[in-house]
């Protein structure tokens, strides 16, 4: 049975985050809010924790990843920048951008897309997400809370309570997160591409033109 955290949005209580922080520590998957969904996450070096969410939204083995990273520094541990890649992220996050880079070794090949060897980064603008991301001191695998056969996150965090109480180890209530897609942005040529207009998409337009 999933424990429960009614956390503050705005200014998380410290206590909740080092509870969550143990919770992912003891191998947990945990469902918490970013600035564009509700998620679920684990920790990256966790096999049996990422299982669990894959059998959760029954992904499959070509299901694009996403590493949550704290900043730009704790970024580059984990993909290949080029200098025009590194300004780009530098200007957007924290936000709601997916910044799809080439993996480093760091990264365990069961988070990489099977042939590109890519990954997807993202730096959420939430206060929750961010107070955790710093305590736990590392990034996080997450993927939007969108349940088998559902084309948008649960939002509500007592409907996921009753949906996944069972499935999953912590929970934690920031209010009501509306889904909104974040921005998909390829930086592994030349030119950034964009694969997917989302939240966010005119601030992105505006730096490009």
């Amino acid at each position: 049975m999933a424990q429960y955290f009614e956390i503050h949005p705005d200014n998380p209580q410290p206590r909740l985050i080092r509870r969550a922080v143990e919770i992912l520590q003891r191998g947990g998957v945990i469902v918490w809010p970013t600035d564009s969904s509700y998620a679920l996450a684990c920790r990256i070096d966790d096999k049996k924790a990422l299982e669990r969410i894959r059998r959760i939204r029954q992904l499959g083995e070509k299901h694009q990843f996403s590493l949550v990273c704290r900043d730009l520094a704790q970024v580059g541990q984990f993909v290949r920048l080029s200098n025009e890649a590194h300004r780009l992220i530098k200007a957007l996050t924290p936000g709601p951008y997916t910044f799809i880079l080439k993996a480093t070794h760091e990264v365990p090949r069961r988070l990489q897309h099977p042939s590109r060897k890519t990954i997807g980064i993202r730096i959420p603008d939430h206060p929750v997400a961010q107070a955790l991301l710093a305590a736990l001191d590392e990034p996080l695998f997450s993927t939007t809370l969108i349940l088998p056969g559902e084309e948008t996150a649960l939002a509500d965090p007592y409907e996921i309570r009753q949906r996944l109480e069972k499935q999953v180890d912590l929970i934690l209530d920031a209010g009501i997160v509306p889904y909104e897609p974040t921005t998909v942005i390829d930086l592994t040529g030349g030119v950034p591409e964009i694969r997917r207009e989302g939240k966010g998409y005119e601030r992105l337009e505006a730096l490009l033109r």
